[in-house]
């Protein structure tokens, strides 16, 4: 943990963002992470203090870099390596709220719909 810098991908790997490093880099090279608010590449390094920007797909998180690793650890290590801002805080709080309230018809639908899956659906439209 004594570097200067880490690659973006490994980074977001080790702090437990993506589950593989496959998955971190194709967020990168898809925009999904941006690093002080410009688009990067994978192999860009990461410093501490660095602010990120990212979507994993779940959740949209703003962070501030506090260590570096390329390795992936336990849960309580990887949260060491990063401080997520208030405002990021509070955005996650207010999604989880308006999800608590109101379920998206065919949220937990995953991939193709079958029969029954349709007809919930056109069911819960009118």
């Amino acid at each position: 943990m004594n570097q200067d810098n880490v690659r973006v991908d490994k980074w977001l790997w080790a702090a437990r963002f993506f589950k593989t490093r496959t998955m971190a880099t194709d967020a990168v090279d898809g925009g999904k992470v941006k690093l002080n608010g410009e688009r990067i590449k994978p192999a860009r390094g990461v410093k501490l203090g660095d602010k990120l920007d990212i979507d994993n797909g779940a959740t949209e998180w703003e962070v501030v870099v506090e260590g570096l690793s390329e390795v992936r650890r336990g849960a309580p290590e990887a949260q060491q390596l990063y401080r997520e801002t208030e405002d990021s805080v509070k955005r996650r709080e207010e999604a989880a709220e308006q999800r608590r309230y109101f379920r998206e018809p065919g949220e937990t639908i995953r991939g193709r719909p079958t029969k029954r899956d349709r007809r919930v659906l056109s069911r819960s439209q009118g």
